[in-house]
């Protein structure tokens, strides 16, 4: 099944389109999931959700793009994750969509949780996949994770200065981000696919800094460990024990936080990677759909 790109326009920050895909209208029968993807990817990344014929017969799938990435825009110069929150909850309204679950990847993951902290009464569910719940802090260095400023300091730097029009992401940076993403084996088809993808969505000195601010974005974010007992809803975090980004140990000492949630879980997949859903769909869509049938 082929989920075709469409937007959704919202009132946030004074007017945004925000990207989405569904691989058909929404069948008010069945609950939703809202897919929010990793950072500089796009709905591209739920590919394989879309193709797995038992996950969309059961749900509605409804990927949503945050700000600055994929087919999202919004003439503010400025945008946070809060926002990207936000947009997705206007999306809703936008959809009538009472109540959802989401889930998300990377930087989806801590979007979703922000959803679930400013509408508990409409998140039915959240899938945290291959996140942090922190900022990009020495603690969660000591635990294992990933040199956020180190790999990010000179890319924000770099993506400062003005470019010209025919300007676009080089092929080592998305190789590099693929690496992160998926491991070190990405197959020609897939990393091909990604290069035009990023290619297409960062054109030019506006593409230069829509990439500039989701930079700063990942680096500098604010933390979400103390407000963690205010997410109502259940909660199923899946983890890949290969993610070089975030670690399985930090995803372990975020867990008890959750306390005002009953059911908050976190589900370990062995060898699976930071792009969980990409490197390990037949398992995450089973837990997905166990979820929400529980």
């Amino acid at each position: 099944m082929t989920a075709t790109p469409q937007s959704v326009q919202i009132p946030h920050l004074g007017g945004s389109t925000i990207g989405c895909r569904m691989a058909r209208p929404l069948d008010r029968r069945l609950p939703t999931l809202i897919l929010i993807n990793s950072f500089t990817t796009s709905a591209d990344l739920y590919r394989p959700q879309f193709a797995d014929s038992a996950l969309t017969e059961a749900v509605n799938l409804l990927a949503l793009e945050p700000y600055g990435h994929g087919g999202s825009h919004t003439s503010a110069p400025q945008f946070t994750y809060w926002d990207s929150a936000i947009a997705n909850l206007q999306v809703m309204d936008a959809l009538d969509l009472g109540e959802a679950y989401a889930l998300g990847t990377s930087q989806g993951g801590w979007i979703a949780a922000r959803m679930a902290m400013l509408a508990p009464n409409r998140l039915r569910g959240i899938v945290p996949l291959g996140t942090s719940m922190d900022f990009e802090s020495e603690r969660s260095r000591e635990l294992g994770c990933w040199d956020a400023p180190g790999f990010l300091d000179a890319s924000i730097e770099a993506l400062a200065a003005p470019v010209a029009a025919d300007w676009k992401p080089a092929t080592e940076s998305i190789d590099a981000l693929l690496a992160v993403g998926l491991g070190p084996d990405v197959d020609a088809t897939e990393r091909a696919f990604w290069h035009r993808s990023l290619q297409q969505h960062y054109v030019g000195d506006a593409g230069r800094e829509r990439m500039r601010i989701c930079s700063i974005n990942l680096r500098d974010r604010d933390g979400l460990l103390a407000r963690l007992d205010s997410i109502r809803c259940p909660v199923l975090w899946m983890h890949g024990t290969e993610d070089p980004v975030y670690s399985v140990a930090n995803a372990e000492e975020a867990m008890p936080r959750f306390t005002g949630s009953a059911k908050a879980r976190l589900q370990v997949v062995k060898g699976g990677q930071h792009f969980l859903s990409a490197s390990d769909p037949a398992a995450v869509d089973a837990a997905v759909l166990d979820f929400i049938r529980r």
